[in-house]
């Protein structure tokens, strides 16, 4: 009897304690979880809900800025579908809200806030001079003063070109086909357009860090390009067509190849090996074909075919003069064996004509500035036997081109007269 006793005390015992620990967990379970919401409601807690489910639609007013709804409408800033460039209206007669959004879409928008300020109509703003777009409204950078000047001439002139519609972000994709993308974050920051590369100053290109002579003539024959297809944006090409075949005496066509294009002009003729040494060199078609100073020899020292490899550099020669044609290499030669003419070398840099601090300049010589591609059409394409660039009068800092001058602003350059085109 006792022993029985015993035996069912033990399991009653054994029975309280497993419930005590079972208890106990839950109460481990329950804390733990209390901890966990209570963090989670610290951090939600502070978020109002929305009661917009409370709100009557029979009752809803007009909208209103901080009423019912928000809007997105101050991020997204101004609508480029504004046709601002359409409209009927004078650009003397537009209100300040127009102006602003004009020069929001020209990529200048840092000025919208002082333009509302200060500029009250079209007019206002045709009437500013330069020194009061750097006072008023804060334009101290000379690139932006300078595109603004440009753009508010183009607004007042009854012609309209195409270069107007090369905004700042087609520059840069023009920088990648002429091989020269290391320059491109400089050229963005200036928010320089293709109005901005019709009237490019040599000093403007060592301003962007461009002091290599190389990288000035590329752009100088860029532009001349783009002038004698008048600005058209789709005029270069960037592949081999399939019907092409051997290519010979067509500068023409070559002057429209891209630096990719030359690239894959020399995979061609077996050179594919020394072809990626072209990325940032600069070279394109317009160099090739319309530059008196770029010849085979510069040619291979930017493809790094060393100087001991005759063979190569032999068969790069006769297929870089059957390309360009007898003609232009004549005209190159004819240059090239002038007195003073000294050699283009890859590491050459630009100088600047050095000007006495005593000297001041008289209103001609300061209107007298060195374009880097200039714009008189016999003068226009070549240069000088010591290298310099020919200067000839444009915009100056703070002045506008009058409309007389434009009329030899797109003279085509002479330099490819008279000369076969390709026959595919």
């Amino acid at each position: 009897m006792e022993t029985a006793q015993t035996e069912t005390d033990e399991e009653a015992l054994k029975d309280e304690m497993a419930q005590e620990y079972k208890q106990l967990q839950r109460q481990n379970a329950d804390n733990v979880k209390k901890h966990r919401n209570k963090g989670i409601k610290r951090f939600f807690g502070k978020l109002r809900r929305s009661n917009s489910q409370e709100i009557d639609p029979e009752k809803l007013e007009d909208f209103k800025r901080s009423g019912l709804r928000a809007t997105a409408g101050a991020r997204l800033g101004w609508s480029k579908d504004l046709k601002y460039i359409d409209t009927d209206i004078p650009f003397p007669r537009w209100d300040t809200d127009r102006v602003a959004a004009w020069l929001h879409a020209l990529g200048l928008s840092m000025y919208v806030g002082d333009c509302k300020r200060w500029v009250k109509n079209g007019e206002h703003l045709l009437s500013a001079t330069p020194q009061d777009l750097e006072k008023e409204l804060g334009i101290r950078n000379h690139f932006h003063r300078k595109k603004l000047i440009l753009a508010l001439q183009a607004m007042g002139s009854e012609n309209r070109s195409t270069m107007d519609n090369l905004d700042y972000n087609w520059v840069t994709r023009w920088l990648d086909d002429i091989g020269l993308p290391q320059y491109k974050d400089y050229f963005l920051d200036a928010r320089i357009d293709g109005r901005m590369l019709h009237y490019l100053t040599v000093e403007d290109l060592v301003t962007l860090k461009v002091v290599n002579t190389l990288h000035h003539l590329s752009i100088r024959r860029g532009i001349q390009v783009l002038r004698i297809n008048d600005f058209n944006p789709a005029c270069l090409k960037r592949r081999p067509l399939p019907e092409e075949g051997d290519l010979e005496n067509v500068p023409k066509e070559v002057m429209l190849w891209t630096n990719h294009r030359v690239m894959e002009w020399l995979r061609s003729i077996d050179l594919s090996e020394y072809a990626p040494n072209l990325r940032g060199s600069g070279v394109h078609g317009g160099l090739m074909a319309l530059e008196p100073r770029f010849s085979y020899e510069i040619f291979a020292s930017l493809l790094s075919i060393p100087s001991n490899k005759t063979l190569l550099r032999r068969h790069l020669s006769t297929h870089y003069v059957a390309l360009i044609g007898p003609d232009i290499q004549q005209r190159k030669r004819e240059v090239q064996s002038q007195p003073g003419y000294l050699p283009l070398t890859p590491n050459q840099k630009v100088k600047l004509k050095k000007r006495l601090f005593s000297h001041r300049r008289t209103r001609s010589e300061s209107n007298d500035e060195e374009l880097v591609c200039p714009f008189d059409g016999e003068e226009n394409g070549k240069v000088t036997t010591n290298g310099s660039h020919n200067s000839s009068p444009v915009w100056s800092r703070g002045r506008v081109i009058t409309r007389d001058n434009k009329e030899n602003m797109l003279a085509k350059d002479r330099f490819l007269e008279n000369v076969p085109t390709s026959d595919v």
